[in-house]
């Protein structure tokens, strides 16, 4: 399964492919907010995504590509509502 969206903000272009539920790709990745073997928050081109579950482990990261690929049993990719302020971790951890 492929998705791509063409309207990004920051000029790059935003693809993600999932392998099977246990190889992820994605592009146009500005930046890893936190992650640990069951969640990755990152910001994208496309704004926020959250990468949901289990034995995940980043195997590679490329920020000057804009690039991420990630091994794993993947539960979910939650994009966060375009237009949102995006904050750190924190701040939507604290409702902020």
């Amino acid at each position: 399964m492929a998705y791509e969206e063409s309207r990004t903000g920051s000029g790059l272009p935003h693809h993600v492919v999932l392998e099977d539920r246990e190889q992820l790709t994605v592009s146009g990745v500005e930046e890893v907010e936190s992650f640990d073997e069951n969640t990755i928050v990152l910001s994208t081109a496309c704004g926020g995504l959250e990468v949901q579950g289990e034995g995940l482990h980043i195997e590679k990261l490329s920020l000057d590509g804009g690039d991420l690929k990630v091994e794993g049993t993947i539960n979910a990719l939650i994009y966060e509502p375009q237009g949102r302020e995006r904050g750190g971790l924190l701040s939507r951890l604290l409702g902020g």
